[in-house]
């Protein structure tokens, strides 16, 4: 049997790799994660934590608003510090940068700070120079947000830049209209922003269900957030003042201050030495794997984004476990797809699990569909006219939840409960069963008709 001077090299130290890494070293293997950025990924570092700290930040610019009508006497404009707010953040997530790499160090995982590149199906090359082997190589590398080719698009910025701007700007257009366009569409309007947002379809946040999207876009323009529909970028000029003209198909031209690329995201596998190894990509240039996470070469696996399956933070952890039980745990283990819960933490929220109705209607035929349209309490004292929507899609003869889809204050922690129900294969009377917690939003849940 060949030595090798590791039994897992993973490269990328993002949620999955993570994961993989300290499980793989708790059941006893030799493992290295080569991680050239910092370790938590996308996710701690520039994704989804410091995101929802920008979204807490964002809503009490309503919350302030609300106060009053509850007796608070809040001044009549409050104050806003974007640099106070980004400080925080960043001492957060320098927080849980440690805490992920006292965790794999914890485990006597070997952390390398450089970029790894494949040499062949067990051999890997780091920048050093340093030429190591391993049984087996994990690629974790996650994706990066994608920057169109117009002209001009060097003065546009994304998802990762977006954190470190030194100001709100006042006016700023955002290309997509999938989860991230969405979300910092709310968190730059509730700032004191001007808003645009252009997509290159006439939908916005495809995959999830029609009513509540709808009923987001209504909220959004409500708000002043201006949505432009089949636009195509044609280029981004620099203005001698330094604002940027941005031209698009089908509309016309408009002058903003900064632009943001929300067009979605591209599996990091580049100069890895992917297909020297013999490892296959898909016409995405993810890496292709099979139900156990191996890759078209016997001793290369992937997980997380770089594979291009459920691009979500919890799946990447779940695929980082599996894949070390099955290997070094001798527990074989795959990942179930099946009704994974999703959120978009726009202002409202949105959440959704399992088919939305018409995916329902086209794959099971008799559907029954429940809903409830109100008014939340706190809206109501506060004169807030946004209203919530619940949605609960259900088989027509048996009952069985096939999903529960809503939008409002806090709907994504409200539906992590209500999935375990999907997913435990409920029925309507099985909710209709259960006595209301009242007064609270969830209780509509159970009261659906």
């Amino acid at each position: 049997m060949a030595d090798y001077d590791y039994d897992l090299f993973v490269i990328g130290a993002g949620s999955g790799g993570t994961r993989a890494s300290r499980v793989a070293a708790a059941h006893g293997a030799k493992v290295a994660v080569a991680e050239e950025y910092r370790v938590g990924g996308t996710c701690v570092i520039r994704g989804c934590v410091p995101k929802k700290l920008l979204v807490y930040g964002a809503h009490f610019a309503e919350d302030l608003q609300d106060a009053k009508r509850f007796g608070w006497n809040v001044p009549a404009k409050c104050e806003f510090d974007w640099k106070t707010l980004t400080a925080n953040v960043f001492e957060e997530v320098d927080r849980i940068n440690q805490a992920y790499t006292s965790t794999l160090e914890s485990h006597d995982v070997e952390i390398i700070n450089e970029r790894a590149e494949l040499t062949g199906p067990n051999n890997i090359r780091l920048a050093s120079g340093r030429e190591v082997t391993a049984k087996y190589i994990l690629i974790a590398t996650g994706a990066r947000p994608h920057i169109p080719t117009c002209p001009g698009h060097e003065f546009g910025i994304t998802s990762n830049e977006a954190f470190h701007l030194p100001d709100i700007p006042k006016r700023i257009l955002i290309a997509g209209a999938g989860y991230i366009a969405n979300e910092f569409a709310g968190i730059f309007h509730e700032f004191g922003a001007k808003v645009t947002l252009i997509n290159r379809t006439d939908q916005i946040l495809r995959g999830y269900d029609e009513s509540c999207r709808d009923r987001l876009l209504q909220i959004s323009m409500m708000k002043g957030i201006d949505f432009r529909f089949n636009a195509k970028f044609q280029g981004i000029e620099q203005q001698p003042d330094g604002s940027l003209k941005v031209s698009m198909s089908n509309h016309e031209p408009i002058h903003v201050d900064c632009v943001m690329f929300a067009t979605g995201r591209v599996p990091n596998t580049e100069n890895l030495g992917l297909e020297a190894a013999g490892v296959e990509l898909n016409e995405k240039g993810a890496v292709k794997v099979d139900e156990d996470n191996r890759s078209t070469v016997p001793s290369i696996y992937a997980v997380g984004d770089v594979t291009d399956r459920v691009q979500l933070t919890p799946v990447a952890i779940r695929e980082g476990q599996a894949f070390a039980d099955s290997v070094f745990g001798g527990k074989p283990t795959r990942v179930d797809y099946h009704c994974i819960p999703s959120a978009v933490f726009s202002h409202p929220q949105m959440a959704g699990v399992g088919m939305t109705e018409s995916q329902a209607k086209m794959k099971v035929g008799s559907v029954k569909v429940y809903t409830s349209d109100f008014r939340p309490m706190k809206n109501v004292l506060a004169g807030r006219n946004e209203r919530a929507l619940y949605k609960m899609i259900c088989e027509g003869t048996t009952g069985k939840i096939l999903g529960i889809h809503m939008i409002g204050p806090e709907a994504a922690e409200i539906l992590q409960a209500a999935a375990v129900a999907v997913k435990a294969g409920l029925t309507k009377d099985d909710f209709d069963a259960t006595v209301a917690l009242h007064p609270t939003m969830a209780e509509e849940l159970v009261l659906m008709k």
